[in-house]
């Protein structure tokens, strides 16, 4: 049957914040036009660059530091790789000399252009390269930013994963279940069956569990960052304080120690709750401050899951290596049937896109790690997604700060609800299932209005202007 294969490494990227779309995306698209220079050997004759950006990337551009991440792309600096600390050196270098060393070889006159009233029709996310090159020849290449740093050319037909055929084809949550019903395997089993498609078994648990330490990296250096956020906005980073409050004196030097100094206060549901906030605030306080980051799906929604899998792991007994990897792999797998037949691009439907979810991945992943079949895992996927149905994306000043970071929690918190909830239910007498709540989501998103689509031209966006104390 038909189907695209989509990898647990392509829902979860390991990049740079702020944004999945406006950040990750454009910086990947940048490298691909260098590999095409590369390919026609124009490296060495290339004059100038010039980057063209369209509809949503234009508008909240200058948030997301998209023109940062052309920058760095053209550049050819790896956003898995590079010294985070180092870019703002790099951009003030590129901005005093007016020249960028293309693809650290070659330096070019460059320029980025913010064209805030054209939209590309295929993609809101949109951006064009054109390069000036010896002897009049001109290069010039579309791309598209389509949500959770998965970048399209234009015109582009097939792509490598056309090419992949998985042993169990999944384009719904109704083919999930079908497979899963043929095999009696549980989710994340049919997830690594496929997976098998591109690697073996141990290099995709080295490479899970590589994602799973660059999240809780993130996560412990958030909780331990203290300072304003950049961007104009003057927000105060939350998470060091409300660590340095739960965690009451208690000793600890790393990760690890950490943990069991957390374990120490007890689980009791206040302290459950403001520990999940607190592990979701500190993620997207580092997404917010260009951190290192895991798409989760997205940049914009990368505190859920994390906080989620923290939860599990700080408050439940004998959470190994295996059951972090299973976790993982199961929320891979339903983040991917919504990429599949909707969308995860904010631009496209909003913050339901992100938050939603992140927040439906997550559901499913704890539900089936606390025992859940998989019918449960699938019925807490929906919950939550339900329940995130209409949400707009409204950045104020296009940054992904308010309302994003805060959203982070509430999405962590939607997951863990759900997911008591499918426990406690039997999905024989649920009425909606995720393949119907998958499809209002996108029937939802296309009727809703342009600028709820992260444009900061609606919503809080439009009603706390940049400055204000409200922020």
């Amino acid at each position: 049957m038909p189907h695209e294969a989509i990898s647990v490494f392509q829902m979860f990227k390991i990049g740079v914040g702020p944004s999945s779309s406006h950040t990750l995306g454009p910086w990947r698209a940048a490298l691909r036009f260098i590999k095409t220079l590369q390919e026609k050997n124009l490296i060495q004759k290339t004059i100038s660059i010039n980057v063209l950006l369209y509809g949503s990337l234009a508008k909240t551009g200058k948030g997301h530091g998209t023109d940062i991440a052309v920058l760095m792309g053209l550049s050819a600096e790896d956003p898995e790789t590079i010294d985070i600390n180092s870019i703002a050196s790099k951009i003030d270098c590129i901005e005093s000399e007016k020249k960028l060393l293309l693809n650290a070889e070659k330096k070019i006159n460059v320029s980025v252009e913010f064209l805030v009233t054209e939209t590309l029709p295929f993609h809101p996310n949109g951006l064009s390269f054109l390069a000036d090159c010896e002897n009049n020849i001109r290069i010039s290449e579309t791309y598209y930013s389509i949500g959770g740093g998965f970048v399209i050319k234009e015109g582009e037909v097939h792509t490598a994963n056309d090419l992949i055929d998985l042993p169990f084809p999944i384009n719904t949550s109704e083919d999930l279940l079908h497979w899963c019903r043929k095999t009696g395997l549980a989710i994340n089993e049919v997830v690594m069956e496929n997976e098998t498609a591109w690697r073996s078994e141990a290099e995709t648990k080295k490479g899970v569990l590589r994602i799973w330490q660059t999240m809780h990296d993130c996560m412990y250096r958030g909780c331990h960052t203290k300072g304003e956020l950049p961007g104009g906005l003057h927000v105060r980073r939350r998470a060091y304080d409300l660590n340095k409050k739960l965690i009451n004196g208690n000793a600890y030097n790393d990760y690890a120690t950490w943990v069991d100094a957390i374990r120490k206060g007890g689980n009791h549901f206040q302290y459950i709750l403001d520990w999940v906030s607190c592990f979701a605030l500190a993620v997207n306080e580092e997404n917010a401050s260009f951190g290192r980051v895991v798409t989760a799906p997205t940049n914009g929604a990368a505190g859920v899951i994390p906080a989620v899998l923290q939860y599990y792991i700080t408050f439940y007994k004998d959470v190994d290596e295996d059951k972090i990897i299973r976790f993982l792999l199961t929320a891979s797998e339903i983040g991917s049937i919504f990429k599949k037949e909707a969308t995860i691009s904010a631009a496209m439907g909003g913050c339901q896109a992100e938050i939603g979810v992140s927040s439906s991945m997550a559901a499913a992943a704890l539900t089936e790690s606390l025992g859940g079949t998989q019918r449960q895992a699938l019925m807490a996927a929906e919950i939550a997604m339900e329940h995130h149905l209409g949400m707009t994306c409204d950045p104020i000043g296009g940054l992904v700060q308010v309302p994003c970071i805060e959203r982070n929690t509430m999405g962590a918190i939607k997951a863990i609800t759900a997911s008591q909830l499918a426990l406690q239910s039997s999905p024989d007498y649920a009425r909606v299932s995720l393949d119907k709540v998958i499809k209002t989501m996108w029937d939802t998103a296309k009727d809703m209005n342009f600028k709820y689509k992260e444009t900061a031209e609606g919503g809080l966006a439009l009603n706390i202007p940049l400055g204000l104390k409200e922020c």
